[in-house]
């Protein structure tokens, strides 16, 4: 019987995902199979909770959507267009390639040209939501392998309205409609391009000083789901709209405070869209017609790896394990099967679609074990390293530090020659083992994830030290852990000025890896011109007392370039004053060092 009512049919949903995912994931399954399990499990083909799966599918798209904002936020237009190669002519070629692979097959066996080809549209198509998560998931998605699978989704999403023109010629649509589409889409594009530059950012900067998180929450899924609504209307996919919007963003200052904000949203939407997908697959017509919806799927996923693999190798990925990866990785059909084989309402017979969408549904079933497949074996006989689990942390100490390369060993020595515990952590296995044999206690494990900080003991510490090498991490776990811990006092390694302004507007101590031994080689430099010990230490002193406090001061114009000229002119007027001041009081220099 299935449940009326929002609270109710919420209840079903989330009973499934927490029986079925933590399951499939103790058996190595992974989450995404968790839940099209859990989705099957409830459908109208298992106990019949959920009777209708489309009405979910709807609104859980926004799950892909809000991934593919992510993934665009940690890209910028800079990296997209290094990977134009990849997404233009690798991607091309595994489209036009599996196309004429799949059509050929079709007509050798007897099926008319026009369905063969439409067929092989269908089956080119790669599952966007499936293959990000599984590849995020394992950790595989910055490889070689993983980036290369990322770039041609994208190629994919870009190739729908040209597929999708060719399919109404074939049913014989009005051409001219079509050709208008295309162009309204390509214009809908560029304005997004400069939206994102020229209107989106101050707005955004406009929001973000309200200094009302809500606020900012809503504003940044208005932003997400209206540029998804934008592209749907001129009839490209709504995930290719909002990886748009996040590479506009990638390099804005509230990068990650909008990853902060969409990250819940993103994890619960597409959990329920892989559930929604589990409910769609038609069971039914799989017991009626195993061996020809089975072999269908199962020939599709065989038939694209077969294609993908030396495509990538032709390419430049000659590592195997990176073609491996690539090739199982989109070895699937994906949801815009399901869309051009319904604009092929005219050309395809309806038994027909059926049977083409169950072996869609059941190739996307077929992914995690084919990645975990690929992960036992493949990697393995190559010597590939497996992605190593986090160390479990069962201590707490006053103070966690994160990175522990040749400024966090420093810091970490003078804190346990005072009897100060310390709970070190870093994301560099070989580190790990390294400063183990020589007798340290640190943890691997990456210190940007708050479940990793929160074992370590982040609610109860005094301190943070952010000592990673990594600007952009150390950003980001200073970010969120002022959000999740804002108890938790912190000090971080500034890798550059730009970072020490960030830092200061923050209100966050910032200690600058280069500063105090550059200060250090400043007052070595003016001992050996003649300055005496007492008035090196003075001048050395007044010159950082001055900086720390021009960074605090600079900081809040940080973005305003003109103005940041202007304080940085002046400043080095004053402690240019400032130091000769210094230097009048001081014995002359003896002349034989000038």
């Amino acid at each position: 019987m299935e449940p009326h009512g929002f609270l109710q049919q919420a209840l079903v949903y989330l009973a499934a995902g927490v029986i079925a995912v933590p399951l499939c994931k103790r058996l190595g399954l992974g989450s995404v199979l968790g839940y099209l399990v859990a989705g099957m499990a409830i459908g109208p083909w298992g106990l019949r909770l959920i009777a209708d799966p489309q009405t979910v599918l709807q609104f859980s798209e926004f799950g892909v959507v809000l991934l593919l904002f992510l993934i665009g936020l940690e890209l910028n237009p800079q990296r997209v267009w290094a990977l134009r190669r990849t997404i233009f002519g690798l991607g091309g070629v595994q489209v036009v390639a599996t196309i004429a692979a799949v059509a050929g097959i079709g007509v050798a066996l007897g099926l008319p040209l026009a369905v063969s080809a439409i067929a092989g549209m269908g089956f080119a198509m790669s599952s966007t939501a499936i293959g990000l998560a599984t590849l995020t998931e394992k950790n595989l998605l910055p490889t070689p392998g993983g980036q290369a699978s990322f770039a041609v989704l994208l190629f994919q999403d870009l190739a729908v309205i040209p597929l999708l023109l060719v399919v109404g010629l074939l049913g014989g649509e009005a051409e001219m409609l079509k050709w208008a589409d295309a162009a309204k889409a390509l214009g809908m594009i560029a304005l997004l391009i400069v939206a994102g530059r020229l209107l989106v950012r101050p707005v955004l900067r406009y929001v973000a000083e309200t200094r009302l998180r809500e606020v900012f929450v809503g504003f940044s899924l208005l932003l997400v789901l209206g540029t998804a609504a934008l592209m749907e209307w001129v009839g490209l996919s709504m995930a290719l709209g909002a990886f748009l919007a996040g590479v506009m963003l990638a390099d804005s200052e509230y990068r990650h405070e909008l990853e902060l904000d969409i990250e819940p949203f993103k994890g619960l939407l597409l959990g329920l869209f892989f559930i929604a997908v589990g409910m769609s697959v038609d069971v039914g017509l799989f017991l009626r017609a195993p061996h020809l919806v089975l072999g269908l799927a199962l020939g599709v996923v065989l038939l694209k790896a077969v294609i993908l693999f030396p495509i990538a190798q032709a390419f430049g990925y000659c590592d195997r394990a990176d073609a491996g990866l690539f090739a199982v990785a989109l070895s699937q059909a994906g949801e815009f099967a399901f869309v051009l084989f319904g604009a092929a309402s005219t050309v395809l017979p309806a038994p027909v679609a059926a049977i083409l969408n169950a072996a869609v549904a059941v190739s996307m079933l077929t992914t995690p074990f084919v990645v975990m497949g690929y992960e036992r074996f493949l990697m393995r006989r190559l010597d590939r390293p497996l992605e190593r689990a986090p160390d479990a942390i069962r201590e707490t100490n006053p103070v966690i530090v994160a990175g522990f390369g040749r400024f966090g060993q420093v810091v970490v020595r003078v804190l346990r020659a005072l009897g100060i515990g310390a709970t070190v952590i870093d994301h560099d296995p070989g580190q790990i083992d390294t400063v183990r044999r020589f007798g340290w206690k640190a943890y691997y494990g990456d210190a940007t994830r708050l479940d990793l900080l929160e074992s370590a003991g982040a609610a109860h510490a005094r301190l943070l030290l952010v000592a990673l090498d990594d600007p952009e991490a150390a950003m980001q776990i200073v970010k969120r852990v002022r959000s999740r811990f804002p108890q938790l006092a912190l000090v971080v390694r500034a890798h550059s000025r730009t970072d020490a302004y960030e830092y200061a507007e923050m209100g966050v101590p910032a200690v600058r890896e280069v500063f105090g031994s550059a200060l250090d080689a400043a007052a070595r430099t003016l001992g050996i011109l003649g300055f005496g010990e007492r008035d090196v230490q003075r001048i050395v002193r007044r010159f950082k007392e001055y900086d720390e406090r021009q960074i605090a001061e600079s900081s809040p114009f940080r973005h305003d370039m003109k103005k940041l000229v202007a304080l940085t002119e002046q400043g080095r007027r004053d402690i240019a004053e400032l130091l000769a001041e210094e230097a009048r009081s001081a014995p002359q220099v003896d002349q034989k060092h000038e």
